[in-house]
């Protein structure tokens, strides 16, 4: 046999034992009379010795040859350390090898395989392989299994029923771009890549199976932002017979028993905020309460002081940073000039601080006497040594930089930590969003999504007033859950359509399955789906989602390690009869 242990779990209790190891080179340390290398596999680290007086002359001598990453396989006796370590499991203990076997050498890798490496993100993603040898992406990697499985034992310990559904599916039009696979045998024809498994699980829900999960890979062909990837794993849900508050005790449930799993606390119920109110207080759907700086509007304050500035906005809103009035002109220059940003959109923003000496100085002090700005401080509730940042504009736009700058104030001032976790459910966001340049509604989150029951009436009359009945889990300033109850009545699905401006013919061509399928007893039904990727991320106190992906593509789409996606041969263009027009 390769090996009867690993490298991690060696001890003094194995002292004289005669074990055969098999792993990796990790590092050599050749003193010309000893050689001490360090043997790495997923498990861990053993430390093996040769020494002349102990070794044979010949395994000494092949000891010498060998180089980093070289997989080999020993075996040897336990012998106890003289010079421990104790930040490794096996650090009393080494092996005294007495046979060595190389089972294969290695080019010397392009970067460190350590902890700390000196390799690009670009280069680690070429040798992702190479990469996933070192601890900190293997135990990324580690930490997402443990996730699945308890997201598996939790669902089914709830009577959930894991299905695989169809990863060839029709495309449809709504939400993002479809990846598309052509179909041979239907020349002309394509299939796409799910964005969700959506229309099955309710078919499965038609089908009588009343809770269905997945943990499921889903595809979009978007325009790729930061720490986006165009193929992403969800943990897709549904449940029949239920309404909204049967989903949130179940998924919130869900969550409650990772978030323990990691910090060992108890977590009361998640606080819930509106739509309206998230996007008032905080100026975006998934609000991070980590932290303060809820937004403070001051239109009847501040306008009329003939400050064009304020007097010309929709909406005049300001956070308070408690504590920051000692901030210096360089600082708070380089907070405006954060905001000027393209990526951002601001044309500036004004400063006002209530110094610690209680006086209360502004970047507007020409327009905004003492008076004034002890009225603007009181309205932020603030304090001396508190610094109050103002920003104005069109309504949603200001909201949306204001929440930029809050999140970046929260990054610089180390108020977004990852150790602590503020969990909290968004409900009630609008049902439909009108856009100006198709000049029609869109679906707010997707086409089956059922408006509120106390809004139905609303869609003859006022439809951009209804509200969904659709619901997020935000935990940390991330949406990592989102769902809503489904609409399961044929006429109620046809006047959405309706509203979308599908045409009968198209709500048939696209649809028409599934409104079939209510026909034959639609049971309500509801659900929600998790972005696993971004949840383990976030539990495991990170943002980033590209470590915890096994083979990640850049921000490009692509796939630098097997240099995806790229040409195919003609013979086979010509096989699925298409001819490429690249300009």
């Amino acid at each position: 046999m390769f090996r009867t242990t690993t490298n991690g779990e060696l001890t003094l209790s194995n002292l004289n034992e005669e074990v055969t190891l098999s792993g990796w080179v990790q590092t050599i340390r050749d003193k010309g009379f000893m050689i001490w290398i360090d043997l790495r596999d997923r498990y861990g680290i053993t430390q093996l010795v040769f020494d002349e007086d102990r070794s044979s002359k010949e395994l000494f001598e092949q000891a010498k040859k060998l180089g980093r990453e070289f997989v080999i396989q020993v075996k040897g006796t336990v012998i106890e350390r003289a010079s421990k370590n104790p930040k490794i499991p096996t650090g009393e203990v080494e092996i005294l090898v007495k046979e060595l076997t190389v089972l294969n050498e290695s080019l010397l890798p392009p970067f460190t395989i350590e902890d700390q490496t000196d390799g690009g993100e670009e280069l680690r993603m070429k040798y992702r392989y190479l990469d996933i040898r070192r601890n900190p992406v293997k135990e990324k990697l580690i930490f997402r299994h443990k996730m699945a499985q308890k997201v598996r034992n939790y669902l089914s310990e709830k009577d959930f029923i894991e299905v695989e559904t169809p990863v060839l599916i029709k495309s449809t039009p709504e939400g993002a771009r479809d990846f598309v696979v052509p179909s041979r045998m239907n020349p002309g024809q394509f299939y796409a890549l799910p964005q969700s498994p959506q229309t099955f699980k309710q078919l499965l829900m038609v089908a009588g199976m009343d809770r269905y999960f997945q943990i499921v890979k889903c595809f979009r062909d978007e325009d790729l932002r930061a720490d986006r990837q165009p193929e992403f794993t969800q943990i897709d849900c549904e449940m029949s017979f239920v309404e909204q508050e049967d989903v949130l005790e179940i998924f919130e449930g869900l969550a409650k028993h990772l978030l323990k799993d990691i910090t060992g606390k108890n977590f009361d119920q998640f606080p819930r905020m509106t739509y309206d109110d998230a996007m008032k207080t905080y100026g975006n759907d998934k609000p991070d309460i980590r932290f303060g700086m809820q937004f403070v509007e001051l239109n009847e304050l501040v306008k009329g002081k003939d400050f064009k500035i304020f007097d010309d906005a929709d909406l005049v809103v300001g956070i308070n940073v408690e504590g920051c009035a000692d901030y210096t002109r360089k600082q708070i220059d380089g907070l405006i000039d954060w905001v000027k940003r393209p990526q951002v959109g601001a044309s500036g923003m004004v400063w006002v601080k209530y110094q610690n000496d209680g006086i209360l100085t502004s970047s507007v002090n020409k327009f905004y006497n003492e008076e004034d700005l002890q009225k603007i401080a009181e309205k932020f509730n603030a304090k001396p040594g508190d610094l109050m940042l103002v920003m104005s504009g069109e309504t949603n736009k200001v909201r949306t930089q204001l929440s930029a700058l809050r999140m970046e104030l929260g990054n610089q001032l180390g108020l977004r930590k990852g150790d602590e976790f503020a969990p909290l459910w968004v409900i009630d966001f609008p049902l439909l969003e009108w856009d100006e340049e198709t000049g029609r509604y869109h679906a707010m989150h997707h086409p089956f999504t059922s408006p509120k029951p106390e809004d139905i009436e609303l869609l003859s009359t006022d439809p951009g007033k209804a509200r969904a009945n659709a619901y997020d889990m935000v935990l940390n300033g991330n949406e990592i859950g989102g769902g809503s109850v489904r609409i399961y009545n044929k006429e109620l699905q046809s006047t959405m359509f309706d509203l979308l401006g599908f045409s009968k013919e198209e709500a048939e061509a696209q649809f028409g399955f599934l409104m079939n399928a209510f026909k034959y007893g639609a049971p309500p039904h509801a659900g929600l789906a998790f972005g696993f990727d971004r949840f383990v991320a976030i539990l495991d106190g990170n943002e980033v989602i590209r470590d915890y992906i096994a083979f990640p593509k850049n921000n490009s789409g692509r796939d630098v390690m097997i240099d995806a996606p790229s040409p195919i041969h003609q013979d086979q263009l010509d096989e699925l009869e298409l001819k490429l027009n690249l300009k």
